[in-house]
């Protein structure tokens, strides 16, 4: 069913972009499916393409890792203390809305680079869902389960070990999967500044040189990495979270 729905949404794709549909939407410029698939074939020979994603990929894993550490250890603070959580949550409150383009004119006063600029900016869109995920996953940890375990001698980092993590790890995973998501979509922004590599910067390029199957190829190669990313993120968490489908 899925696969159907992929080709049907290519089939109107190509049937608008040949017959020029210009009702609410114009496709009147917008290449049909063929045109674009003969531009991929042409790139996928190419050096510089593989380049360009290459270059994204380790912009997104170095700023996934770096939200993943700070987000999740916030998040277990701010879970567990109100102190840190009346303290952290309003920053983050006021700072979360704010788009990652409106951050590029200040992550360049800030940074000595254009590439600590970037990955700044990624980090920063993938490190907000993940402290929050965490936050509320920590903070709903069961009462009952922390109370038996003091009950039992545990201490604090027993109960945070085996009581509080376990019971919040659903929600981290949900949030980090959020995160890779978001990540690439901040990396987009963030390759804006840079101007060399990167496929959000193939995909400004090609707007800027009016290339329209170019800026399709790069919108669908994001969208591909950041499924193909996500997916990843989850089978890597299914190990941590079996004792789930243990229980059902």
């Amino acid at each position: 069913m899925r696969a159907l729905s992929v080709i049907a949404a290519l089939v109107v794709w190509h049937l608008c972009s040949v017959n020029h549909v210009s009702l609410i939407v114009s496709f009147e410029n917008v290449p049909n499916p063929l045109r674009v698939g003969e531009q991929l074939f042409y790139l996928l020979g190419t050096e510089e393409f593989y380049t360009h994603i290459g270059v994204s990929f380790w912009r997104i894993v170095l700023s996934f890792c770096i939200a993943s550490v700070l987000g999740v250890l916030v998040g277990i603070l701010m879970g567990r203390s109100r102190v840190v959580a009346d303290v952290m949550f309003p920053h983050i409150e006021i700072l979360r809305p704010i788009p990652a383009v409106a951050w590029i004119p200040l992550a360049i006063l800030m940074f000595p680079t254009e590439e600590s600029s970037i990955i700044f900016i990624t980090a920063l869109g993938a490190f907000f869902p993940i402290v929050l995920s965490t936050m509320h996953g920590v903070d709903q940890s069961s009462e009952v389960y922390v109370r038996a375990a003091k009950s039992l001698g545990a201490g604090k980092l027993d109960i945070l070990r085996h009581v509080v993590l376990p019971g919040a790890l659903p929600s981290i995973m949900s949030g980090l999967a959020i995160g890779m998501g978001v990540a690439w979509f901040s990396l987009l922004a963030g390759e804006i500044i840079s101007g060399q590599y990167g496929i959000g910067y193939f995909t400004w390029n090609a707007y800027s040189l009016v290339q329209y199957e170019n800026i399709i190829i790069g919108m669908l190669t994001i969208g591909g990495l950041g499924t193909a990313s996500t997916w990843l993120v989850k089978q890597a968490s299914k190990p941590a979270l079996r004792w789930q489908e243990n229980e059902r």
